[in-house]
């Protein structure tokens, strides 16, 4: 018995001291883990501060510390010299810190227009939408459709767009149908505006080159034997845009369609229609309309190049 109780005495020692090593291992792992989550916040906070201080050239935007009427005078001056991004910027920055100011919807219009003259489409989009949705009264509102319409119409093709010849036809018809609906906002709403007349001829340029797209897809199909669907296509394009140039050619695919499909009678019918609106046209005899100029560099144009035989 006393063996027995000798035993137990020791145990309990034992047991005293574990406690109190494991205690004292996780007061130094608790103080080591405190130092680091104390030195990754005077890190973060430095980082903040820094970030805070500095632009994003690690110097400080004195355009942050100017005055209302300041910042207006130094973007003006900046559209007036052509400085198209810097300009946008400053009325952004002039419209954020003052939205209550009086030049507070002036600077938004504004900065849509030098974000889209620094071929920036998508800030300015976003900048000339904003506009629309809070000044429905504003009597600058005709411009801003107007304006929007030229955002998204963007028919700057780019140096290599006019290397190749490509027009605007060729291009995905998304953007003119969104310009489309802009400038159509223009004349209908705003039928006195000096920007109406010249939203006509850009819708007038658009449904043209819409008609052309078209038209490009059903000679495509029916290069391909795809008699049917070119068919198709071109009744779209005679019954959308039957004011349009393009018309002239659909008429003549849907004739030559209907002839490979074996459809005499529908063939003669469109034949006639085309007689009787194109009485000049030299497409039955040549396959052809007027031919696109051709430069001595664009090697890859072949002389029938859109032939239909």
């Amino acid at each position: 018995m006393p063996r027995l109780t000798g035993l137990l005495v020791v145990s309990d020692v034992i047991s005293d001291a574990s406690l109190r090593l494991a205690a004292a291992i996780q007061k130094i792992v608790s103080l080591k883990q405190g130092r680091r989550t104390l030195a990754l916040v005077m890190i973060s906070t430095g980082s903040l501060l820094l970030g805070a201080c500095a632009g994003s050239d690690g110097q400080k935007d004195d355009a942050d510390i100017w005055s209302e009427s300041r910042l207006y005078s130094e973007a003006t001056d900046k559209l007036n010299d052509a400085d198209f991004a810097k300009c946008g910027k400053y009325f952004d920055k002039l419209e954020a810190r003052f939205p209550f100011g009086p030049y507070s919807q002036q600077a938004q219009i504004n900065a849509a227009y030098c974000y889209w003259k620094a071929q920036e489409q998508a800030q300015a989009l976003v900048a000339i939408d904003r506009f629309i949705k809070l000044y429905q009264g504003s009597p600058n509102l005709d411009y801003a459709y107007y304006l929007k319409g030229l955002i998204t119409f963007n028919d700057d093709l780019g140096w290599l767009g006019k290397f190749t010849g490509q027009d605007l036809s060729e291009r995905d018809p998304k953007a003119a149908k969104e310009a489309f609906e802009s400038f159509k906002m223009v004349v209908t709403r705003f039928p006195d505006s000096k920007y109406a007349p010249d939203s006509i001829d850009r819708m007038r340029y658009i449904v043209n080159s819409l008609a052309e797209a078209d038209v490009i897809v059903a000679r495509y199909y029916y290069q391909r034997g795809a008699y049917l669907a070119a068919a198709n296509r071109a009744q779209l394009v005679i019954r959308d845009y039957d004011r349009a140039p393009a018309v002239e050619e659909a008429l003549y695919i849907l004739i030559k369609s209907y002839n490979k499909l074996d459809m005499p009678d529908l063939s003669s019918d469109a034949e006639r229609v085309f007689k009787l609106n194109f009485p000049d046209s030299q497409m039955l005899i040549t396959g052809q309309r007027v031919k696109k100029e051709k430069k001595w560099w664009q090697f890859w144009i072949k002389e029938n190049d859109g032939q239909i035989k």
